[in-house]
């Protein structure tokens, strides 16, 4: 707002009250001229009224400008100087009407020439007419030809102005008590549908803790399902494993070729008990470990483990159950270093129950283990080129007796995945599986290299 200025649209002198008037009036003029709206016009001439009543009393009157700022930089403001004719007293000017800043954008007092000049500003809408410096020089000579009207004159159309925003306020008034009208009748409406729903929440919060206290009720009962299953499964899996054993023992005695000899059709059928008992024992076996797992009374053995160690003895192990001919069993040999911190005992039964199934269900191709870090953990995958899974039936095969539907291989008892996540989760890590119908299938076991 201290931008230059061009030459004043008007000037005149404040030296007595009826000079007041004069200004108010020519205040008006002026802002009508530029561009003013109404309500601004008049806030400028009330504003330049009481600043010239407070000037009159105390400097003796001012020499007064209207200039037209900021044109040239596109934020056209309209200036009032008013110069008073007296120093103002030591502690400077202060408006006598605290309303009167509150009329315009902005009021200053800028020192010149041993005085203080009071500036007023008041911007100009951007959709008033451009002020050109034909149409400003157009606007001084059609304000100084302008005659002022007299005292009377402006008090009646200062009364105007007064009743008219009296009835406006009054206007306002009337709006207001009709908003208050709706705005009570709104509120009596919120408050009765916070009253509906605060009865509709609290028995909904009844119903949620009726249900939670059922619910905590059944995981009582499942919980207590689940340790009197752990608890059947060990007892029994115990009971069964001495006798199955009798019964393997008992086969292969009398396959030996040490007792009496047998004929074709009982070394058969001896072959077929024999058979039988193993795949019980195998079941009563994997029943226990689940067991086992499902009560947590498996607590791993943390120590280092040589992957490389683990790998050998899996690939001596399993490589006799490599017996169809177009299987290939590939254990390729770890990077290194090839440590972490794991149970041995534990990963090894994990491992070895991800290779029994690739071999189980490959009919031709090879079954691969091999290891490697990724992202600062080991990951070890076990990959085949069996019959494949397909993808809805990929966490369903982690299920308890689960077996996917059509098989090649009727054999299994469904544990030795649901028992293999379990192991691999106590260890800290997570084994899942990619797979196609097909293609083959891919079993990955994470694992971190400190433990869990």
């Amino acid at each position: 707002m201290s931008a230059p200025v061009s030459a004043p649209l008007l000037q005149m002198a404040l030296r007595v009250e009826s000079d007041i008037f004069v200004l108010r009036q020519r205040g008006r003029e002026v802002a009508t001229a530029v561009g003013l709206d109404h309500q601004d016009q008049v806030r400028i001439a009330t504003a330049l009224s009481e600043v010239a009543r407070d000037l009159v009393r105390t400097a003796g009157g001012a020499d007064v400008g209207f200039y037209a700022a900021g044109v040239e930089e596109g934020r056209p403001v309209l200036r009032v100087d008013l110069a008073p004719l007296r120093p103002f007293g030591p502690d400077g000017y202060q408006p006598a009407s605290g309303a009167v800043a509150r009329l315009v954008d902005s009021l200053a007092l800028t020192p010149a020439e041993g005085v203080t000049v009071i500036r007023m500003f008041r911007r100009i809408p951007a959709n008033a007419e451009a002020l050109t410096p034909q149409r400003l020089a157009g606007l001084r000579a059609q304000l100084a030809q302008s005659a002022p009207g007299s005292a009377l004159d402006e008090l009646t159309v200062q009364n105007e102005q007064l009743v008219a925003a009296l009835d406006e306020v009054r206007s306002q008034r009337d709006e207001l008590a009709v908003l208050n009208e709706e705005l009570q009748e709104t509120n009596r409406g919120v408050l009765a549908l916070y009253n509906q729903l605060s009865a509709e929440l609290e028995e909904t919060n009844r119903g949620v803790v009726a249900l939670y206290a059922e619910l905590d009720e059944k995981s009582a009962q499942l919980k207590a399902a689940s340790e009197s299953k752990s608890r059947f499964l060990a007892n029994v899996s115990h009971e069964l494993r001495a006798p199955v054993t009798a019964i393997i023992g008992l086969a292969r005695l009398l396959a030996d070729s040490a007792s009496d000899p047998l004929t074709g059709e009982q070394a058969r059928q001896v072959g077929l008990i024999r058979s039988s008992a193993t795949d019980l024992l195998t079941l009563v076996n994997d029943l226990l470990d689940l067991a086992k797992a499902e009560s947590g009374r498996i607590e791993p053995d943390w120590a280092e483990v040589d992957l490389r160690v683990v790998f050998g003895q899996l690939r001596g192990t399993l490589r006799a159950l490599a017996t169809r001919p177009g299987v290939e069993l590939v254990v390729e040999e770890p990077p290194p270093p090839a440590t972490l911190r794991s149970d041995e005992a534990l990963l090894t039964r994990v491992l070895r129950n991800l290779l029994h199934n690739g071999l189980k269900f490959t009919e031709r191709g090879e079954v691969r283990m091999r290891a490697g870090l990724v992202d600062g953990r080991w990951r070890i995958a076990v990959s085949d080129t069996g019959i494949g899974i397909p993808p809805d039936q990929h966490e369903r095969i982690f299920e308890e007796f689960y077996q996917v539907p059509g098989s090649a291989s009727g054999a299994g008892t469904g544990l030795g995945l649901p028992y293999a996540r379990r192991l691999a989760n106590l260890l800290g890590g997570a084994l899942g599986v990619t797979s196609e119908p097909g293609r083959g299938s891919v079993f990955t076991l994470d694992l971190p290299v400190d433990g869990a």
